[in-house]
């Protein structure tokens, strides 16, 4: 049954899946889930490849919040779920899915997730990376042209017109209700073992409450 729930956000790019992998590493693989908002967006096979490029993702009208608050649920009620799987080369969810079993750690990163005050309420720590925009956008060039093939034009186009724009207006503004602001994302080892204890001391105070209530 999952005992934690650690939520990670921040800019695109900004380390966010670094700094989820790096925090699942440190513990057990049995006990550490690692899922992606990205994976949520919401389904777009109905439009022509062209007007699925043109949807802002950025906003977040394009997550799929009641799939996804419905699958953590259940993860918390110790049920397995087979979630989306998105693929970037289409706009849209691939005929994939992901068998997710429960576990003590359930880790979850994406821009928008401090947005929703259901999302934040389902979390016991909040963690924020803090990048500066220009290594942001560097490095999703970077990303966007090596792994999700596509042309610079586009990825620099859609970062003036949606990327930038909704960071200003949705997520720098979340930052405030993070409990941990990380600059540097994974690779911040002192933040990384601030975590680590912070997920053990959670972990402890359930168990004893569970003790507590099963007296």
């Amino acid at each position: 049954m999952v005992s934690v729930v650690i939520g990670i956000s921040g800019a695109s790019a900004s380390g966010k899946t670094l700094l989820a992998e790096t925090i699942g590493k440190e513990f057990s693989a049995q006990d550490v889930v690692v899922i992606s908002e990205d994976d949520y967006y919401k389904d777009q096979s109905h439009l022509p490849l062209a007007a699925r490029a043109q949807i802002n993702y950025d906003h977040p009208d394009a997550i799929d919040y009641k799939l996804l608050l419905n699958h953590i649920t259940l993860l918390r009620h110790n049920i397995a779920v087979d979630t989306p799987v998105y693929d970037y080369g289409n706009h849209t969810r691939s005929d994939k899915t992901l068998h997710v079993q429960p576990s003590s750690i359930l880790i979850l990163e994406g821009i928008l997730l401090f947005n929703e005050k259901v999302m934040r309420d389902l979390m016991d720590i909040r963690v924020f990376v803090d990048a500066p925009l220009d290594l942001c956008i560097t490095r999703r060039i970077k990303r966007d042209i090596l792994e999700r093939n596509r042309a610079i034009e586009y990825v620099i186009k859609q970062y003036q017109e949606t990327t930038r724009p909704m960071f200003l207006k949705y997520i720098e503004p979340s930052k405030k209700y993070a409990d941990i602001i990380v600059p540097r994302g994974g690779k911040n080892r002192v933040a990384v073992d601030l975590i680590k204890s912070k997920i053990r001391d959670v972990l402890q105070l359930k168990k004893q409450k569970e003790l507590i209530s099963s007296v």
